[in-house]
C-alpha cells in the first residue's frame, strides 16, 4: 500500500545539511574536503562556541591552494598554554597576591586570552603519515591570519610563547562523532601539571 502524497510528511534538511547545499563548488579543492571542513566549522561555532571561523583554501604563505581546506577561529578559551608561559603567569598571579590588602579574599584568576588556531579537518578512515601532516604545517602561518572584519587592533602584539606552528586535528567519525586533538610540528617542552 502506498501513501498518498498530500498524506506524506515533508522532511526538512537538518541545518548543516541546508549549509552545504549552499556551499559553491571550489576549484581546488575537492567537494567532499569542501563539506568536511564546513561539518567542522559548523560543530566549533554551534557545540563548542568558537567565534571568528573562517574555511581556508589557499596557503597565507604562498597563496596556492592548501593541501585540503583549513578552517581557523577562536576558541571561548585559550587551548594550550606554553609551560614556560604556565610559570609567568603563575608568579604574576602570587605577585599580585602578595600586593593585596590582607582581607581582600577575592580569588586569583590565572588566565590566558584565548589564541586564533588552525583547525584540520579529518575523517577517521584516513590514513595520515608525518608526510602529509608536515605538508599541511609547511603550507600555513603560526598564527591565523586575522579577518579585517574582526574587532582586532592594528597593535596586537603575537604571544612571544607561540614559537611553534600547530593545528586542531578535527576527527571526525562515520556517525558525525568528532574528537580534537593538538598536533605541534616538532619537538615541543612537556607541560607541568
Amino acid at each position: 500500500m502506498t501513501i498518498p502524497e498530500h498524506v506524506q510528511p515533508v522532511v526538512q534538511p537538518s541545518p548543516l545539511q541546508a549549509l552545504l547545499e549552499k556551499l559553491p563548488p571550489h576549484p581546488s579543492h575537492e567537494p567532499a574536503l569542501q563539506s568536511l571542513a564546513v561539518q567542522i566549522q559548523h560543530n566549533l561555532q554551534y557545540q563548542h562556541s568558537w567565534s571568528q571561523l573562517c574555511v581556508h583554501t589557499h596557503s597565507p604563505l604562498t597563496n596556492k591552494p592548501l593541501p585540503r581546506p583549513l578552517v581557523s577561529g577562536l576558541p571561548p578559551h585559550r587551548l594550550y598554554i606554553h609551560p614556560d608561559e604556565q610559570i609567568e603567569l603563575l608568579k604574576a598571579a602570587d605577585r599580585e597576591r602578595k600586593t593585596r590588602e590582607e582581607g581582600d579574599a577575592a580569588p586569583l584568576e590565572v588566565k590566558a586570552e584565548p589564541e586564533l588556531e588552525w583547525i584540520l579537518p579529518t575523517r577517521l578512515s584516513e590514513k595520515w603519515t608525518l608526510r602529509r601532516v608536515a605538508d599541511v604545517f609547511d603550507a600555513i602561518t603560526p598564527v591565523p591570519p586575522r579577518d579585517d572584519a574582526t574587532d582586532a587592533t592594528k597593535d596586537d602584539l603575537p604571544n612571544p610563547w607561540r614559537t611553534t606552528k600547530r593545528v586542531v586535528l578535527a576527527t571526525v567519525d562515520t556517525d558525525s562523532t568528532v574528537v580534537y586533538y593538538i598536533v605541534q610540528d616538532g619537538v615541543v617542552k612537556p607541560r607541568q601539571n
